[in-house]
């Protein structure tokens, strides 16, 4: 008969063997709709459907064709000689996907409502719904579609070259979560799924995490104004206090909005945001060369300067952050100017990015009148 000690240790053992193994276990054979192809959505439904085959992708009918053809490429930054092919299965009909368990929606917020309404016409409310959209306008146009809805805060820059070729700065990661905490065993297995490509957490403070996102976010539109990557930067420090006092207050906004910080892969921690824009540039001149080395093409700058179209996410990221700052009293005035202009500027059929300068002179001329 075994001793009590020689229990004792077969148990130990068996619960190290089964810590060893959580988390690792294959989700079920979810069949998985990417819709949307573009740097979100291709990104990530490349990496998945290299590890896992239910993945489709529905889009266009034109890019339908050149992913039936050429499937999805992606490639990290400044590496193209690592680009991955991954062969993907196509819908040229999303309604054939009415055994669909997940949904991914990788369309932008200003795309948002018809697609969610196209979806809903044609699935019905039966899959569980994954949102990848920047800010929290999809957590109101959602919910009036779909009852079961996880939403992603996505925290690598991806931008999409042509049709099916995509490069990104790094690698994931990807937080998702709920607005109520609630479909924990459905946010679990989409975690584990989402896992099999792309390195992947699921929260539990999701409105935090989309709100520090969204103050990165707000840079996007004065990087786009001057043309970061497209022209140069005529004075390096002029943009640099631009940027800093974007972020600050973007920082005060969700601060007074009762945001709590969350960390999220690579993002800049908001002590180091306001050192930034309070130290001497002697001190940190260093430090922010090399983050704008580090920039890429951002989603606006994609829509405004690649694609022209009128359809920007100015609204959903800074005006709604401008309406926060008003709710809680907050001044903002680097933001107030520079929406100000992106708005009067994106309008413009021919829009040309602005010089720094330029930009600096009407923030200085607004922040004397006020």
């Amino acid at each position: 008969m075994p001793s009590l000690n020689d229990v004792r240790k077969l148990a130990s053992s068996i619960n190290l063997s089964l810590a060893s193994g959580r988390g690792r276990a294959k989700p079920r054979a979810l069949k998985v709709v990417m819709l949307g192809a573009g740097a979100i959505g291709g990104s990530v439904g490349a990496w998945l459907a290299a590890r896992h085959d239910n993945v489709w992708f529905h889009d266009l009918p034109a890019v339908n064709e050149r992913l039936r053809r050429e499937g999805l490429t992606v490639y990290p930054q400044d590496r193209r000689d690592q680009a991955q092919t991954v062969r993907v299965r196509v819908l040229d009909e999303l309604a054939s996907a009415v055994d669909a368990d997940v949904v991914v929606l990788g369309v932008k917020n200003y795309s948002l409502e018809p697609i969610a309404r196209m979806v809903r016409e044609r699935l019905g409310d039966r899959p569980l719904i994954v949102g990848l959209q920047n800010g929290a306008a999809n957590q109101s146009i959602l919910p009036r579609y779909f009852s079961r809805v996880i939403y992603g805060v996505i925290s690598y820059n991806a931008w999409l070259d042509a049709d099916g070729a995509i490069g990104y700065q790094k690698k994931g990661p990807l937080h998702l979560g709920t607005r109520h905490n609630e479909l924990q065993d459905e946010l679990a297995e989409v975690t584990r799924l989402f896992n099999l490509g792309v390195e992947t957490h699921a929260t539990q403070a999701l409105n935090d995490a989309v709100h520090c996102k969204l103050v990165i976010n707000l840079t996007n539109s004065l990087t786009t104004l001057v043309g970061l990557n497209f022209r140069p930067i005529s004075d390096e420090g002029l943009f640099q206090k631009l940027l800093a006092n974007q972020l600050v207050e973007g920082v005060q906004i969700v601060r007074a909005a009762g945001v709590r910080e969350v960390r999220l892969g690579g993002m800049p921690p908001w002590a180091l945001i306001q050192a930034n824009a309070k130290l001497p540039r002697v001190l940190t001149k260093g430090l922010f060369r090399r983050n704008v080395r580090k920039m890429v093409v951002s989603s606006m700058a994609q829509d405004v300067l690649t694609r022209r179209s009128a359809d920007t996410e100015l609204e959903t990221i800074n005006a709604y952050l401008l309406g926060l700052a008003r709710r809680h009293g907050v001044k903002t005035p680097f933001n107030d100017v520079i929406y100000a202009i992106c708005r009067r500027e994106f309008a413009r059929a021919d829009f040309a990015p602005l010089d720094v300068a330029d930009v600096w002179r009407e923030v200085e001329r607004a922040t004397a009148r006020s």
